[in-house]
């Protein structure tokens, strides 16, 4: 206990158990009684311990990090180009989609050809084609030797090399203009710039694949209808010319119209033979008064009641010839199936019109949204190097090892107060 501590329990004067104060309360000293200053304070163990704790937790990462980027690291050069992905079809409503992504998605629109290219930059297949150009494995682990950390392990796997290129490639899409800026790194400025132009000339040929694709779909759709309707109008004109010929007609109305005519004009003459036997009768019955007119016979009236009856006769023939009885043609029938052959060959017709337009226009609209790649800032050879960025990083190590040293300060001491 601390001396000042003892004389300040000494000099509290005693008082009964009910009449006590609180103990949080200190006795005041009583007057005339001189009181000892406390002591010096020392260095116990403890501060020791927190001092070397932040000796060893701050200044100490900080400087070896410090040690290791000034005197180990390799340099690193950055070539940047940007470039966008135009479309001679862009409309006022993909752009108002390409600034909302979310919506456009919400909205069922499918994905843009830069947030394909955006994935393509980072993935293992452009690492590949890029790697089996330039050989990244001989230009990134030159200096792996001296800097374990930023180089890369030439006995690493295309797995490895894949997480090394994601960290030496950025990518800066923005979302609103919808142009996309790509940083390159490598640890000498002419292999940033042949890595640079590889990736540029990667993504051209992606986006004219995918437009070729696009293009091809299109055509390939419209191509594929067009057939279609070219055999089921082929089909449709086969199926006309074969009932033409079963039933030996080309147009049923054309031949009905021409029985009728028949039956017409037969009706026609055995209406002109009646009225000819009626004039036949009055003038004969004229002749010899005193008989009826349905009295009188003579050779004229016998020959023209034979052709009456074979007038009627043969009227009736045409009437059942028409009507399908007795072997005859059956013109409802007929006339039914013709028109259900001429109809489908009229639709397929104009569904043909219709395949070849929207072929064309097919064609028309494949050709006018054409995508290509327009570069507005090309690869450019660096002149000094930019990473590591020494400032940053050793800004960042010392904020982190401060913030873990005052972490394990604020643990070890609630330790300290609870035991």
């Amino acid at each position: 206990m601390a001396p000042h501590v003892q004389i300040a329990s000494q000099l509290r004067p005693a008082v009964p158990a009910g009449d006590r104060f609180p103990a949080l309360v200190p006795a005041l000293p009583q007057a005339g009684v001189r009181v000892s200053p406390a002591g010096r304070a020392r260095i116990r163990l403890r501060h020791a311990l927190l001092i070397c704790a932040f000796l060893l937790l701050v200044p100490g990462p900080v400087g070896l990090t410090a040690w290791y980027l000034t005197s180990r690291a390799q340099p690193q050069y950055a070539s940047t180009f940007g470039f966008v992905v135009h479309s001679e079809g862009d409309g006022s409503t993909s752009g108002l989609l390409s600034v909302l992504p979310a919506v456009g998605a919400l909205g069922g629109s499918s994905s843009t050809d830069t947030d394909v290219l955006e994935r393509f930059l980072m993935s293992q297949a452009l690492v590949e084609e890029v790697d089996a150009r330039l050989d990244l494995r001989a230009r990134w682990s030159g200096g792996f030797a001296a800097d374990p950390v930023f180089a890369f392990d030439a006995t690493g796997t295309v797995e490895d090399l894949t997480r090394y290129w994601q960290r030496m490639i950025s990518v800066d899409y923005d979302y609103s203009a919808g142009t996309m800026e790509v940083e390159v790194r490598s640890f000498d400025a002419p292999s940033a710039l042949a890595i640079a132009r590889a990736v540029e000339g990667a993504s051209s040929r992606l986006i004219n694949r995918l437009s070729g694709v696009a293009r091809a779909d299109r055509l390939n759709h419209a191509g594929r209808e067009l057939a279609r309707a070219e055999v089921r109008l082929s089909e449709a004109r086969e199926a006309l010319m074969v009932f033409r010929a079963r039933h030996h007609l080309v147009d049923p109305m054309t031949e009905l119209a021409g029985d009728l005519a028949v039956v017409s004009q037969l009706q026609a003459e055995l209406a002109d033979e009646s009225v000819a036997m009626d004039l036949l009768r009055r003038t004969l019955a004229g002749q010899r008064p005193g008989l009826r007119e349905d009295e009188v016979e003579d050779r004229r009236l016998r020959l023209g009641e034979d052709r009456m009856q074979v007038i009627r006769d043969r009227i009736a023939m045409e009437r059942a010839k028409v009507g399908g009885a007795n072997g005859g043609k059956d013109y409802p029938r007929l006339m039914g199936e013709f028109e259900r052959l001429a109809v489908a060959v009229e639709v397929a017709q104009q569904a043909y019109v219709l395949a070849l337009a929207a072929q064309d226009a097919a064609r028309a609209e494949a050709d006018r949204k054409s995508r290509y790649v327009a570069t507005y800032a090309p690869a450019h050879l660096p002149e000094r190097a930019i990473y590591p960025r020494t400032a940053q990083i050793l800004a960042m190590v010392a904020a982190g090892a401060l913030l873990i040293w005052a972490t394990v300060m604020l643990i070890y001491s609630s330790l300290r107060d609870r035991f």
